[in-house]
């Protein structure tokens, strides 16, 4: 049975979560299609423009992005720290980005001053939008429509743009973490569409390799703070070029379909979240496909559904076998 989105995604259980969208039409969401030679290949751009511009919006930090032909990838980090940080302006200001709000909001902005009543029921209003602000349902929410609007302009017509529901995974822990954006990171060359991670048009991978040849890290997506440590900075736990180097190395397994030998060269990052090699090739082909909600070790998926009174989740065998660190 069909659970409630807000049983699946709980940032007390974990903060990141993969999410994919898959267009319900015949015609393709953006590439070529093969039975219209109609090309939409443009609509990929509008999907990253858009979702990189939610992510300045939203309490919400993209980790990793691939936008597909037909349905897209993202890994959002949900920010609960900076939107409590956020002042009544700044929650409004950030609203009326994507709506309109209310007459009281509209006044607010434009500097008119409002009576303490007026100024109480707004404040109300306003901390329902900041906690809309950290939800993925609502980020997905906008980015949908909006595209759905624009495809349904250009195609001149109406109706169903993407499926009901997008699909969610919490990733409860490093080692999930990793697997998921290096599987969302490699998607188009899983799908042939690219050669290297760096040449992958309109991925998070050739954003971030783009970047590092300038010294930096991109803005509009999460940092990499480097391996933990106490105290540990704000960013995902790993060195940046530890993930860049991991990507590469998996990236040239999958493109010589390499399913025999390893390269004894591994990424050092694979010692430290101990991954056996062989099952990581497998979770960069397969992880959407063998995992449901639940992510992360086996230890950790039991805990997470003692949390979210789940007694069973899809995949915990999996877990145990890829994600879980071997017994010692």
């Amino acid at each position: 049975m069909t659970r409630a989105r807000k049983t699946l995604i709980c940032p007390g259980t974990t903060p990141y979560y993969h999410c994919v969208s898959r267009c319900v039409r015949r015609a393709f969401l953006c590439g070529q299609d093969d039975r219209t030679g109609q090309c939409f290949e443009h609509r990929r751009q509008w999907i990253e423009d858009r979702m990189l511009e939610l992510g300045r919006v939203f309490a919400l930090d993209i980790c990793a992005y691939a936008v597909m032909s037909n349905h897209y990838h993202v890994v959002l980090h949900i920010n609960s720290a900076e939107a409590d940080s956020w002042d009544l302006h700044e929650v409004v200001e950030r609203w009326h980005r994507l709506y309109k709000g209310s007459l009281l909001s509209q006044r607010f902005l434009r500097g008119e001053t409002l009576g303490s009543v007026e100024h109480a029921r707004l404040s109300e209003v306003a901390e329902g939008w900041r906690t809309r602000l950290t939800d993925i349902s609502w980020f997905m929410r906008s980015l949908n429509e909006s595209i759905a609007r624009e495809a349904n302009r250009e195609d001149r017509c109406s109706g169903r743009f993407w499926e009901g529901r997008f699909k969610s995974q919490a990733l409860l822990d490093e080692r999930a973490l990793a697997a998921c954006m290096a599987y969302v990171d490699l998607n188009p060359i899983r799908a042939r569409m690219a050669n290297t991670p760096e040449s992958s048009a309109h991925t998070s991978i050739k954003r971030r390799v783009s970047a590092a040849d300038e010294g930096i890290q991109p803005g509009e997506l999460m940092p990499f703070a480097g391996n933990p440590r106490d105290p540990m900075p704000e960013g995902m736990p790993f060195r940046l070029q530890d993930y860049l180097e991991l990507v590469d190395w998996s990236g040239r397994c999958l493109r010589e379909d390499k399913r025999g030998a390893i390269d004894s060269e591994l990424p050092p990052i694979l010692e430290r979240l101990q991954i056996d090699p062989r099952h990581w090739l497998y979770l960069n082909r397969h992880f959407e496909s063998r995992f449901k909600s639940l992510v992360g070790s086996a230890h950790a998926v039991r805990s997470a559904c003692e949390q979210l009174g789940k007694r069973w989740t899809h995949g915990i065998r999996d877990c145990e076998r890829f994600l879980s660190p071997p017994a010692t």
